[in-house]
């Protein structure tokens, strides 16, 4: 009997992502990592194969008091647009990292749009 394995799912949408979803230094992917207690997100430029800044909800710069995962999603996705705007990069492409578009990923991307960023 086949056992459903949600990471190794995750990992397979992951791949089929990439496949198209590239970040060039005129658009770099913003690429979101959550975990079931923190959420973060880093901007890549893959043509160079760095990452030009990355924010977590664990930083410094981010209240976590009171906040619910879904408020500090929210809080996050603007702090990173704040930082990317602050570096001049104001378009990007959105790389969900093979998690489903609701929930906290839905809420770091909205918090990055309404921080400035174009998707």
């Amino acid at each position: 009997m086949k056992v459903f394995n949600r990471k190794k799912a995750r990992q397979k949408r992951h791949a089929r992502i990439r496949r198209h979803v590239l970040g060039t230094s005129q658009r770099p992917r913003l690429v979101v990592f959550r975990s079931l207690k923190n959420i973060e997100g880093q901007i890549v430029d893959d043509e160079r194969g760095i990452t030009l800044l990355g924010v977590s909800s664990l930083s410094k710069e981010v209240e976590r008091s009171g906040k619910t995962r879904m408020d500090l999603s929210k809080i996050v996705g603007k702090l990173i647009a704040k930082k990317a705007l602050g570096k001049g990069i104001s378009k990007i492409t959105f790389d969900r990292n093979g998690y489903l578009y609701h929930g906290r990923i839905k809420a770091f991307a909205e918090g990055a749009r309404e921080g400035g960023l174009q998707f």
